[in-house]
């Protein structure tokens, strides 16, 4: 089970660090190398999925990503219903309630329901509220939804409480892959004094500074994607921000805000 990594590290104050590999991106070696990193205790969770996904080898790799990892969990984050895989670990199920658009708030779900159970996935159900991050984004076009204004924290909060009163059970916050600006620390801090669920933050997170500012503010695991597609030599560093955050240790939580800034 994955969801008990989420709500221990809720629980406990650990903070996770989770990397996003878009499979029409995957590239054998950098799977490999970023395989290697999490063994390497650099990386705590896998999510895999993108807007489109339109490579064929896309099983073949998450089954090669599957197959290198030593026990580091891969969450499926699907952009369609067709990005089901078994393979994975578990799945966020997403419903974007940041949207007015039914067919993402439950009528695909109703579409892949009995497929989602016949595979034995672990479905998470998670809230999922886009916040504007400076310029359009892929998922904002796919999904025909207008993210909700970054200056606009009351209304990110009052959306996310609506979440968890309907039951979900992970709050997922993005800005959007290629996002121009991360979500804004005082966006994450209305979300987590309305909510007690675990909270996932993503977009626009290309530093290990903005990872720790994301951090502070309340988010248990941040997501970072593009910043490691074509270079992911500085994961350690930031994996470094991440369990600075997760101490009670000032010396250390200082040696992570020291951490390089790209």
């Amino acid at each position: 089970m994955v969801y008990p990594l989420l709500t221990e590290a809720r629980a406990t104050g650990k903070k996770l660090l989770a990397v996003l590999i878009d499979p029409d991106k995957a590239r054998r070696d950098n799977l490999r190398q970023l395989a290697d990193y999490a063994n390497a205790g650099n990386v705590d969770v896998f999510l895999w999925g993108g807007s489109l996904v339109n490579a064929p080898q896309a099983e073949y790799y998450l089954k090669l990503l599957k197959s290198s990892l030593n026990g580091t969990p891969i969450i499926l984050f699907p952009g369609s219903v067709y990005q089901l895989d078994a393979q994975a670990d578990a799945l966020f199920l997403l419903s974007l309630i940041s949207g007015r658009n039914p067919d993402l708030l439950i009528g695909r779900h109703v579409q892949v329901a009995s497929r989602i159970k016949q595979m034995k996935l672990e479905a998470i159900p998670t809230g999922y509220i886009l916040i504007d991050g400076g310029k359009p984004t892929s998922v904002s076009y796919m999904s025909n939804t207008t993210p909700i204004p970054a200056d606009k924290p009351p209304i990110a909060a009052a959306t996310a409480l609506a979440g968890e009163q309907l039951g979900m059970k992970v709050i997922y916050m993005d800005a959007g892959s290629g996002a121009q600006h991360p979500i804004a620390g005082k966006v994450i801090k209305a979300v987590r004094n309305e909510v007690g669920l675990p909270i996932v933050v993503g977009g626009g997170i290309r530093t290990p500074a903005r990872a720790a500012l994301a951090l502070e503010a309340g988010a248990d695991m941040i997501v970072v994607g593009n910043g490691l597609e074509k270079d992911s030599n500085w994961l350690p560093e930031l994996a470094a921000a991440v369990r600075a955050a997760s101490t009670s240790d000032p010396e250390l939580k200082t040696a992570g805000a020291g951490v390089h800034d790209k």
